[in-house]
């Protein structure tokens, strides 16, 4: 197949991980993949690096006011639309793969000129996310704007089940929803050294490492674990890494100095992402203390393909992956001190953490959380939308809009082995 990638991302953070390995993925499998970005496609050394994120877009949205920003997102539509218009013209596309942004409707506009399958990836719902973080100038044009793009999409992709439970209520019928969450590249992972090959690198040898990888943020809770780590309940060999940067640094890194904690907490700032496996391969105990109710963190599937015992809250999104005593210890995020007490009995119980990490390493193979398989899934969609005319949009006669669900199969008949692939899903 053709696929003409579309996206607005310039982050080089998570998203940029799930942009890059969705592009490779396809590629690998033999199709044809056009990206269509903000800058070009980056270049395969301008990966994706942990805790990085686009500063000059912080920068702009600072600096100009914030309806005047939002006007200048819809009007970069006509500018994507041009591009995508003529790329489209020669690369002549079999579908239209667009990972959805604020205030982006370029994709859909190609889709109704050329009548193309539009596939939607969405990993947030953006005007309700900026309304309640960053605030919003125009809250009814970024929502219409969001509303028109999902339900004129053939198939909307979200991460989660709890985000495509909120994308159909906005009036997307839930048949065209595809529940596809993050993954893994698993050649990227099998690399990584042993543990303890990992901890002698980082010089913390016979150390019991607790771990956190990505864009730290004050809602991410950390401050509870570097509070913890100062307790009787730390063991004195206990160490905190965080893999990355981000805006909570500064202040965590004063709480664990004014805590004295010294050399047992550090931050590896941002680093490329070839290095992330060797640095979670050194974790005993893997962390994810919050997280928002509709998100893939991406950071659990790097914490379940190298086996550690993961602790996370216990919620919704969070359960359609992880299980309570199977692949993870889950804490109920509303109760004071859930996520210490987990804390202290996974560092005092050296089995338990075997056990679990065991279980972490076969749930990726046992839900096939690949990036591998969510291309075989996006292609075997895009083909089943394409058979049943791309004109007529996902209905009832739609093969590939029969299912919402993260694990089991797209829909009845299957479609993720539409293109004889081996039975790979994510």
């Amino acid at each position: 197949m053709k696929i003409l990638y579309h996206h607005r991302t310039a982050s080089k953070d998570g998203q940029a991980v799930h942009i890059e390995e969705m592009i490779g993925s396809l590629r690998a499998l033999g199709h044809e993949v056009h990206v269509v970005a903000p800058g070009g496609e980056s270049a395969p050394e301008d990966k994706a690096r942990m805790g990085d994120d686009a500063g000059w877009v912080h920068r702009l949205r600072a600096r100009l006011p914030k309806w005047v920003y939002e006007l200048l997102e819809l009007a970069y539509s006509l500018v994507a639309y041009r591009r995508l218009a003529a790329a489209a013209k020669v690369f002549q596309p079999d579908l239209i793969y667009e990972r959805y942004n604020l205030y982006l409707l370029s994709g859909l506009m190609l889709k109704k000129r050329l009548g193309l399958p539009l596939l939607l990836e969405v990993n947030a719902p953006l005007a309700d996310e900026r309304d309640k973080f960053g605030g919003l100038a125009l809250p009814r044009l970024a929502r219409w704007a969001e509303g028109v793009v999902w339900r004129g999409a053939d198939a909307v992709l979200p991460v989660t089940k709890v985000l495509g439970a909120m994308v159909a209520a906005r009036g997307v019928p839930p048949q065209r929803l595809v529940v596809i969450p993050n993954g893994i590249n698993e050649e990227h992972f099998d690399a990584a050294p042993s543990p303890e090959d990992a901890k002698q690198a980082l010089g913390w040898d016979g150390a019991l490492v607790l771990g956190f990888t990505g864009f730290v943020r004050d809602w991410h809770g950390m401050d509870r674990v570097i509070r913890w780590m100062a307790t009787d309940a730390a063991p004195g060999n206990a160490r905190l890494l965080v893999v990355g940067d981000g805006p909570a640094r500064e202040d965590l890194e004063r709480l664990a100095l004014a805590l004295r904690l010294g050399e047992r907490v550090r931050f590896t700032g941002v680093i490329s992402r070839d290095e992330v496996p060797r640095h979670v391969a050194a974790f005993d105990i893997a962390l994810q203390p919050a997280v928002v109710a509709y998100a893939s963190p991406l950071k659990l599937f790097e914490y379940l393909a190298l086996g550690k015992a993961i602790v996370a809250p216990r919620q919704p999104n969070i359960e359609e992956v992880l299980d309570d005593d199977v692949n993870a210890l889950l804490f109920d995020p509303a109760e004071a001190g859930a996520l210490e007490t987990l804390l202290a009995r996974l560092a005092s119980d050296a089995a338990l953490r075997r056990r679990l990490g065991e279980g972490a390493h076969a749930t990726i193979g046992r839900l096939h959380l690949t990036w591998l398989g969510n291309a075989q899934r996006v292609v075997a969609l895009g083909q089943s939308l394409r058979a049943g005319g791309a004109e007529a949009g996902p209905g009832p006669a739609t093969p590939a809009t029969q299912v919402m669900s993260p694990t089991g199969p797209m829909n009845a008949t299957n479609p993720t082995n539409a293109d004889g692939a081996k039975d790979v899903k994510a």
